[in-house]
């Protein structure tokens, strides 16, 4: 299910709103429904921006074109969930318009629809990393690197024998279901690459876990 596309996820029946939408209409939509932010879009249906309760803290009176956060974080329906989950981390945001090609609103897919998905315990995550990636895989003992996973996001500190091994361990810590990032903070005891490649195909700058 990790690598499953967001489409096969998403909630294609979405609460939105136009620009001139006032922002008490937009507050009586976030009641009724229950959710804490909805998307912004045209006349086309092309997103435009997202209006989150937060916003509406700021002033009233004013239209949700004058109150959205813009440009706004979205995702296409082919791209993965793993992807999904890795956006809503790195931006802080708890959920995502779907759009097609011509950035049109087809669905929306939230932080807890993407939870559903990593159902992998952080302890099992860790012991998959510490036993079969970084013992059985890469020959690296225990005591060299200090793995912590918290809500899928995985650190790695400590010290490698070779710096060619950091993109391979944060590589292979990646590709393990359940994993949402990888936060790098590992050095090495020789440097045996002319260029060392220290990130991993995830967002670096995922320091916290996800909210």
């Amino acid at each position: 299910m990790k690598h499953a596309k967001v489409g096969f996820l998403m909630t294609d029946e979405v609460v939105s709103v136009l620009g001139l939408t006032p922002s008490t209409d937009v507050a009586a939509l976030l009641v009724e429904h229950d959710i804490s932010g909805v998307p912004v879009v045209d006349a086309d249906d092309r997103v435009l921006g997202v209006v989150s309760r937060s916003d509406l803290l700021v002033q009233d009176h004013l239209t949700a074109k004058e109150l959205m956060t813009t440009p706004a974080v979205t995702i296409h329906a082919e791209q993965t969930v793993t992807e999904a989950a890795r956006l809503i981390t790195r931006r802080g945001v708890t959920r995502l318009p779907v759009i097609d090609d011509e950035d049109r609103l087809v669905g929306i897919v939230t932080r807890r629809d993407l939870l559903r998905v990593f159902l992998r315990p952080d302890h099992e995550i860790r012991r998959v990393l510490v036993e079969d990636v970084l013992a059985d895989t890469m020959g690296i003992g225990a005591d060299a690197v200090s793995v912590r996973v918290a809500d899928g996001v995985v650190t790695l500190a400590g010290r490698l024998p070779e710096s060619s091994q950091i993109p391979v361990a944060l590589r292979l810590a990646g590709q393990l279901d359940g994993v949402v990032a990888v936060i790098d903070r590992l050095t090495a005891h020789s440097d045996d690459a002319r260029t060392r490649i220290r990130t991993a195909p995830l967002d670096r700058g995922a320091e916290d876990a996800p909210r």
